[in-house]
């Protein structure tokens, strides 16, 4: 989308913005009333193939990624909020990332102790979740009305240069795997690597040995040559879980057609994000979601492309507060090496108005006014990525 050569972004994405701030200001203290969703998606399956059950409202103890915030380890829990959101919103299931991605600590521990903390954290309420293990327990959850979480990895240097780790992982339960962070690693080389490698002779074995294990190899936020020579050497289909499309904004962390093509012709799966690179001046709106979406089908057909927003459902109370929070996270982001091109302090990882516990259903109406039938929808919505879970993790 456009900028204004005074280096501000266009009035329309400003207006916006600031619409979804004042709506929020409105209602100090608590978040405005949302509209009502359609009721036309509530038998569809949801699957978030990157995403979180995060309150961020209120801060969660242990790690965060995205601003590498290390806490005391503690008992982890879901406030009222965050469990009756997620419900209200109609997700059946949701790849959430635990482990190390970045930061101090070492890699392997501290995964291992992830696991330990979200395992008791599901116990602790198995009444509205259950720990997805193979594709049938997604729809499962949903006829229990409860959420299915998936165990994923956004970095793999925690397998160290040992294969007998990801043996380790995926008897704990972990069903996603991440090769790469943005920057390059042992196995190969992320989004923002500029020598743009493929795959090591490590990173191919570990391949192979997700493979071996049916776990599923992720490509999101890898280099250009790693995500093609996965797709090429993997025996299973692979997957980009949460991505944008370069042909339409032209950011690292976004896949070019011929990433895209190759892994939906391998029989793989690619969601899209709701992130700031899906618009080229980092405002994000649903129409960006939509135009992605839309050229993903395109380039894949209408059975490989979903959602994996990277975000939660619940929407942010104090905007202004947030953003300030987020500024100092991307920035020490950046100094640590781990930042993308296309995000700052400006940029909010959300479309501004596509948020909160309607985000699905708002997506899915949205998409139905553009002319896709309910089959397509439903397929983007969660039925696609349950199609790919059963033929790497079995039915």
């Amino acid at each position: 989308m456009t900028q204004d050569p005074t280096g501000g972004f266009d009035r329309r994405r400003f207006l916006t913005l600031a619409a979804a701030a004042a709506t929020v200001a409105a209602a100090p203290g608590a978040f405005a009333a949302e509209p009502a969703p359609s009721a036309r998606w509530r038998n569809a399956i949801v699957v978030n193939a990157l995403g979180a059950l995060d309150n961020p409202n209120v801060e969660r103890p242990g790690t965060d990624p995205a601003g590498m915030k290390q806490a005391k380890r503690e008992r982890l829990s879901l406030d009222a909020r965050a469990l009756k959101d997620a419900h209200a919103s109609g997700l059946t299931a949701v790849n959430w990332t635990i482990g190390f991605v970045a930061g101090p600590g070492d890699p392997f521990e501290r995964s291992v102790s992830d696991i330990a903390l979200y395992d008791r954290l599901i116990r602790d309420t198995s009444a509205d979740l259950v720990k997805v293990l193979r594709a049938g327990d997604i729809a499962q959850a949903k006829r229990e009305g409860r959420i299915g979480v998936i165990y994923g990895f956004q970095n793999a240097v925690q397998l160290g240069d040992n294969l007998e780790r990801v043996d380790v992982f995926a008897d704990l339960g972990v069903r996603i795997v991440q090769l790469t962070y943005n920057p390059a690693n042992t196995l190969g080389d992320g989004a923002m690597a500029p020598e743009n490698r493929g795959l090591t002779p490590f990173g191919r074995e570990a391949v192979a040995r997700l493979n071996d294990n049916r776990v599923m190899v992720d490509l999101s936020h890898s280099g250009e040559k790693t995500c093609l020579e996965a797709a090429r050497v993997s025996r299973q289909p692979i997957s980009i879980n949460h991505t944008g499309c370069r042909a339409l904004v032209d950011l690292p962390r976004n896949k070019t057609d011929e990433e895209l093509k190759l892994v939906a012709d391998k029989g793989g799966f690619v969601g899209i994000y709701f992130m700031p690179f899906l618009d080229a001046g980092g405002i994000v709106t649903a129409d960006d979601v939509v135009a992605h979406i839309e050229h993903a089908v395109k380039t894949c057909g209408e059975d490989a492309v979903g959602i994996g927003t990277d975000g939660t459902v619940v929407s942010i109370d104090d905007l202004d507060g947030y953003r300030k929070e987020l500024a100092e996270a991307v920035e020490a982001r950046k100094k640590a090496g781990i930042g993308a091109k296309g995000e700052g302090p400006h940029t909010l990882p959300f479309a501004v108005d596509l948020r909160g516990v309607n985000q699905f259903f708002d997506l899915a109406d949205r998409l139905a006014k553009r002319g896709h039938s309910d089959a397509r929808i439903e397929k983007i919505l969660g039925g696609n990525f349950v199609r790919y879970a059963t033929t790497v993790w079995g039915a």
